[in-house]
């Protein structure tokens, strides 16, 4: 029973740009130009799906597609660092952050640790098809640390992994199996069909 999952990361917003702890603001119009120009390069899937961040929903919509918001994709519940720059955190809290960055169970800003994080997405992504689903196909536009923890957890990753795992805006990474034993392709750019 192979099941197909694609993981779209969402465009450029200006907490992205600036490495602030917010997956909540809007896109910047880079972002929402890049999203549209896109839409025609997304890949054919059976569900539509989106994390419950504004970000995923308005790339999503910017793609053209009617996704079912999914909170099991919401992004990364970092608590009191949310909406602080990485920086500002590592002076005020050099302690916290080195123990976030060292220990996946750790949660120092009082919300989700990595390896919580790792563990919820690979519920979600090992729930996905089943016998009753045989080649059933998903789309989703999710937070690219939800991205990452898929890729750990299909991969069977140590947790630490996370932190070697880059995804760029507006990148897809497919999944494919099933629960026990995904394969992954990684980072395609989503760009716009050459036209002529």
């Amino acid at each position: 029973m192979t099941v197909r999952v694609i993981l779209i990361s969402p465009a450029m917003n200006a907490a992205l740009r600036e490495a602030r702890f917010d997956g909540d603001s809007p896109l910047d119009r880079s972002g929402r130009e890049r999203a549209r120009a896109a839409a025609g390069a997304v890949p054919v899937a059976g569900l539509a799906l989106s994390g419950p961040s504004g970000r995923c929903r308005e790339t999503a919509g910017a793609l053209g597609l009617a996704a079912r918001t999914e909170p099991a994709l919401a992004g990364w519940d970092l608590a009191g660092w949310a909406g602080r720059r990485l920086d500002e955190v590592a002076a005020a809290e050099p302690a916290g952050v080195a123990a976030w960055l060292g220990d996946p169970s750790a949660a120092p800003h009082g919300g989700e640790s990595l390896r919580d994080l790792v563990t919820r997405t690979g519920v979600w992504l090992d729930s996905l098809g089943g016998p009753d689903a045989p080649g059933a196909s998903f789309l989703a536009v999710a937070e690219a640390a939800v991205v990452r923890a898929a890729v750990v957890h299909g991969l069977r990753l140590p947790t630490e992994a996370f932190w070697r795992l880059d995804v760029a805006p507006l990148t897809l990474t497919e999944l494919s199996g099933r629960s026990g034993r995904w394969n992954v392709a990684l980072g395609r750019p989503l760009t716009a069909p050459p036209t002529g």
